[in-house]
């Protein structure tokens, strides 16, 4: 019987974007060799995702650490010449501030298991991110607790202690299917991935357009 969701924070349950990561991109792409937004973005994901990807237990490294790291990539990369603390409060706001997607609020009133966020982001951040968009989530679990990101097994492993379920008592929902997918298969939990603008399918997945779709699922197996 399923007793419990986890849900995933950022791309699911916030956009990736908001004025915060707006005004980044803006700078960097004035203030650095590199001109073109999408670019900008781009060359930001691949050095945020190569540092999550080496940062595992004695190497872990904070999400703010992280910011440090990938803002001297740039400075060497892209001759990135911006104000480093200035640029690293704003993805500290973006962090909290990020919207919401329109669904968000209605699925967790209308959810009726409790629901668990999990996120990359530290816990004094997404605290104050729940209390920003009004959303009374029943735990939050994030990589600092375990010094490991998604995919790693032990995030997901958490989040079963933290909310006191096991494996095949729960459902995790995410927009990612090498994190949030893989990640939750490792834990022995069933996924569902949500593709608000379509993708690629997968045959092992369930796939949603949105958080609204997850919970005729979850009505199927109360």
């Amino acid at each position: 019987m399923l007793k419990g969701i986890f849900i995933d924070y950022t791309g699911t349950t916030v956009q990736e974007t908001g004025k915060e990561i707006e005004e980044v991109v803006m700078r960097i792409c004035r203030s650095s060799d590199l001109h073109e937004p999408k670019e900008a973005v781009a060359l930001w994901w691949k050095w945020l995702k190569e540092y999550e990807e080496k940062s595992y237990k004695e190497t872990y490294l904070t999400e703010d650490e992280i910011v440090d790291r990938v803002l001297e990539h740039l400075k060497k990369d892209i001759n990135l010449r911006e104000n480093f603390e200035e640029l690293h409060r704003l993805f500290q706001q973006f962090w909290i501030h990020a919207p919401a997607f329109p669904e968000v609020r209605d699925f967790f009133e209308r959810c009726p298991l409790p629901i668990y966020i999990i996120s990359n982001n530290g816990i004094q951040y997404l605290e104050k991110a729940m209390e920003d968009k009004g959303l009374t989530p029943a735990g939050l679990v994030c990589a600092d607790m375990v010094k490991a990101y998604k995919p790693h097994r032990e995030l997901f492993e958490k989040a079963l202690e933290v909310s006191g379920f096991s494996a095949d008592e729960v459902l995790h929902v995410g927009d990612s299917y090498s994190s949030d997918i893989i990640g939750a298969k490792s834990a022995g939990i069933t996924p569902i991935l949500v593709q608000r603008t379509g993708g690629k399918t997968y045959p092992d997945v369930t796939i949603v357009r949105n958080l609204m779709e997850v919970l005729p699922l979850i009505q199927e197996e109360i």
